[in-house]
């Protein structure tokens, strides 16, 4: 797979970048939540395509314990079914 720097010209590139250093932290924060909550929604997508029978709690269960891993996430999900439970 491509990075976004392999396939995009130079001057998008130095465009891109200034307009991310005018940015205020405020604005970059919104920018980071505003993508990790798209990218929340297409995860569940996908595991909503994959398990369509279940709950949304259920597939909320699933992207935890992909995002942290079995042990970890019986750690901090002690009483979570198993997968397919």
């Amino acid at each position: 797979m491509k990075s976004a720097t392999e396939d995009t010209d130079v001057d998008t590139l130095a465009r891109m970048s200034e307009l991310y250093r005018r940015m205020t932290p405020a604005e970059k924060l919104r920018r980071v939540s505003s993508l990790t909550m798209a990218t929340e929604r297409l995860a569940l997508a996908g595991l909503m395509s994959r398990h369509p029978g279940e709950c949304e709690g259920q597939l909320r269960l699933r992207l935890a314990r992909q995002r942290l891993g079995a042990e970890l996430f019986a750690l901090c999900f002690p009483h979570a079914p198993s997968p397919g439970e």
